[in-house]
């Protein structure tokens, strides 16, 4: 693991943005159950963790598309994160809404956007990339080139991977579930036992839990 996700990882341990509780699963939206819950809103609230955050989106966003015309953040969890990137580049920023307003002009995009501008995504958390993907959809629509995505943490699902590469949309986290799961182990957070339980989640996540 590299330093970025290690420490990315021990942050989002440390603020209790992740919790794992393989005995007590969590419940989804989605009606998944789920070992992991992640809240990177929490990030918003420690000035060192956002600042770390900041920076390391700003870095990817100088090292992978230098290009970049305008920052992008998917509502409602990125859209702080989105605004302090644009605002450290000095670039436009707008945010991508799940769904239209429905009133007024109905937009999905707020902001103001140009037909061929180069777009990056900010996002907090990449479950199916499904949401996340319905956001670079939207920007193409409004004629945007998006460049690709940036988020802070990725629950190593097959179906993202392939979701990500059916929508040939670049995607960078800065931590993810299989670095997480090593750090708690080596942290103590969690015990050699739990382990399997954590890698046969990630590897069926609809389905567990539920035999």
């Amino acid at each position: 693991m590299n330093t970025v996700e290690k420490k990315t990882a021990q942050y989002l341990l440390q603020i209790n943005a992740i919790k794992l509780q393989p005995a007590k699963p969590f419940r989804w939206a989605s009606g998944w159950n789920s070992p992991i819950y992640c809240d990177n809103r929490k990030t918003l609230s420690f000035p060192e963790v956002r600042n770390f955050i900041r920076q390391s989106f700003v870095e990817i966003v100088k090292e992978y598309f230098p290009d970049a015309d305008v920052i992008a953040g998917v509502a409602t969890g990125a859209i702080a994160h989105g605004a302090l990137v644009a605002q450290e580049l000095n670039l436009p920023f707008v945010y991508v809404r799940s769904a239209p307003k429905g009133h007024g002009l109905e937009n999905l995009v707020e902001g103001v956007v140009k037909k061929g501008q180069k777009a990056v995504v900010i996002e907090d958390l990449i479950s199916t990339g499904s949401s996340s993907l319905k956001a670079v959809a939207a920007l193409r629509h409004e004629g945007c080139e998006v460049l690709g995505m940036a988020a802070i943490f990725n629950y190593n699902f097959n179906l993202a991977q392939e979701n990500f590469e059916k929508a040939t949309c670049k995607l960078y986290t800065l931590s993810n579930y299989n670095v997480l799961i090593d750090l708690a182990l080596e942290s103590g957070y969690i015990r050699e036992e739990e382990m399997a339980t954590l890698k046969k989640w990630r590897e069926e996540p609809d389905t567990w839990g539920q035999h």
